[in-house]
């Protein structure tokens, strides 16, 4: 009784659902990934985390609150992390005595200890270096490469970002950090 079915209605069908499901599974895939948080902006203020001394001690950056803080994030198998690193170092010795804490937190690994050892040896680095080896700072301030420095008032509000290399040819950046110091 009715006429014979061409199959063309039951083929839609199908696909119709195949696209459906298809939607709905990558959409719940996506949803549980962990993903970085947006990124850090100026005017934002800068989340607490806690970091590790070299020599295994917790540290919480919220501690440097009250203080003007160059907040950079790098690695020792990062080539433009090491490229950038004398210019950290000198904006250490020539701002340190106005206030300015520069302090690095090492995104490498666990048991990198003796490279960032090494790395600290090789640049003459004397500024506070921690290490994050759970890179949860990377998450926390959404960042997605490195290096990344944050420039921080004494109140802990976020004055300028920059991702990349921060080098002394960017007026902004030193116009920033001079402000933050005073």
């Amino acid at each position: 009784a009715g006429e014979p079915r061409t199959g063309m209605g039951t083929g839609m069908n199908v696909r119709v659902r195949f696209r459906a499901t298809l939607a709905f599974g990558l959409t719940a895939l996506c949803c549980s990934c962990s993903l970085p948080s947006p990124s850090l902006g100026v005017g934002d203020q800068v989340p607490d985390m806690k970091a590790l001394t070299l020599a295994g001690d917790t540290v919480a950056l919220g501690s440097f609150q009250g203080e003007p803080v160059l907040l950079n994030l790098w690695a020792t198998w990062c080539g433009p992390c090491r490229e950038e690193t004398p210019y950290l170092q000198t904006l250490h010795e020539t701002y340190s005595e106005r206030g300015l804490r520069v302090v690095g937190v090492s995104q490498d690994g666990r048991d990198s200890g003796a490279a960032i050892q090494a790395f600290i040896e090789e640049f003459g680095v004397t500024y506070t270096v921690l290490a994050d080896p759970e890179m949860i700072a990377t998450d926390r301030y959404g960042v997605i490469g490195l290096p990344a420095t944050f420039l921080v008032d004494r109140e802990g509000t976020i004055r300028q970002v920059v991702m990349g290399v921060a080098t002394p040819e960017s007026p902004t950046f030193e116009s920033a950090l001079r402000r933050i110091i005073q």
